[in-house]
């Protein structure tokens, strides 16, 4: 059996904030996931419904699984800029570089270092795309605990964290798990539930199809019309479930902890006059090396329309009017883009 705490200092020293080892075994939410994707709270994202054994129980991702080494990046904290009058807000992960790339290429290091000392055993690094259920890992690892807007929250840092892991047929010694035993971070707190614009979040379950980030980001179809003023400014994501969380608010202890340098900001937010009038090209160039091309040419320029009209509501800007009418009434324009403006025009009327 491999130390755990070798393997955990192999990964702080690749820059992760926080590393742990769970067991490779089957996850204990199995009926939950299965009733969230029957009711169809996980929208238009169709990949979820596939591999869901394979989600389930890690063993099915890598055969004679026996160990999951997850790690932790923390990437952002509460305060911020303030927002320029014509500009939509991103979400503080996707301000700096992609974190797919960045966190993988050091899970690649580790993984090489593993299997120069342990040949006989296989490796897989996993970052969002592989199917695998990363916070429940995390949390049996103890790197922390899943709060009521399911995200994992550390209880000295917060939850600004992205996570990866290794899934690996070495068998590996636990780290601490007592998180198991006090899953609850959350207590009588629902200051994210509260404060969720579209009232998405219900202890530990958020209904994509009302959440603003998964509306602005994975959404490719027209957004119902009633949500357009909730999404207020955000153009790409969503952090207020994240800002109003007790845990996020600055102390002595979050202060101290670094943020990877990764994802220092080159980017706090976008004009949105300036994105309803990009072609691909504009949007290949402005989100090269950002994990903001995860967002199509017609979604962030629908997104920019929907923000356009919520700025529109509160300053009456003549010139983002018609930018939005001149889309409305362009027949040559996409149709989700033009759909959004039509809908804009209207509420504005109304």
């Amino acid at each position: 059996m491999l130390d755990s705490k070798s393997v955990v200092e192999l990964c702080t020293s690749k820059g992760f904030a926080l590393a742990g080892v769970a067991a490779a075994s089957h996850s204990s939410h199995g009926a939950t996931l299965r009733k969230w994707l029957e009711d169809e709270k996980h929208g238009e994202m169709e990949w979820l419904n596939r591999n869901v054994d394979v989600r389930l129980d890690p063993r099915n991702l890598v055969e004679g699984a026996a160990s999951v080494i997850c790690v932790a990046d923390r990437y952002g904290k509460l305060e911020e800029e303030p927002l320029c009058a014509g500009d939509g807000r991103i979400a503080r992960y996707a301000r700096g570089r992609d974190y797919h790339k960045e966190m993988k290429k050091r899970l690649h290091s580790i993984c090489d270092a593993l299997m120069e000392e342990f040949p006989g055993e296989q490796f897989r690094a996993c970052v969002d795309t592989a199917p695998l259920l990363e916070r429940e890992f995390a949390q049996r690892a103890g790197i922390g605990a899943v709060g009521k807007h399911t995200l994992l929250i550390e209880q000295g840092i917060g939850s600004w964290m992205l996570l990866g892991a290794i899934v690996t047929t070495a068998v590996i010694e636990q780290t601490d798990s007592s998180t198991i035993e006090q899953p609850d971070p959350c207590a009588t707190c629902t200051r994210c539930i509260d404060a969720c614009p579209t009232e998405a979040i219900t202890p530990w379950e958020v209904d994509a199809r009302k959440c603003i980030s998964y509306l602005t980001i994975e959404h490719r179809t027209d957004i119902a019309p009633e949500l357009y003023p909730k999404i207020g400014r955000w153009i790409f994501g969503c952090d207020v479930c994240q800002e109003v969380c007790p845990h996020n608010q600055p102390s002595e202890v979050s202060s101290q902890a670094k943020i990877h340098s990764s994802y220092a900001p080159t980017r706090d937010s976008l004009d949105v006059l300036k994105v309803m009038q990009w072609n691909e090209e504009d949007r290949r160039e402005y989100f090269r090396g950002s994990s903001m091309k995860r967002a199509k040419l017609g979604m962030i320029r629908r997104n920019a329309v929907i923000v356009a009209g919520n700025i529109l509501a509160e300053s009456q800007d003549e010139t983002l009017k018609e930018a939005i009418t001149s889309i409305a009434q362009n027949p040559s324009e996409d149709v989700l883009v033009s759909e959004a403006a039509r809908i804009v025009l209207l509420q504005e009327r109304d």
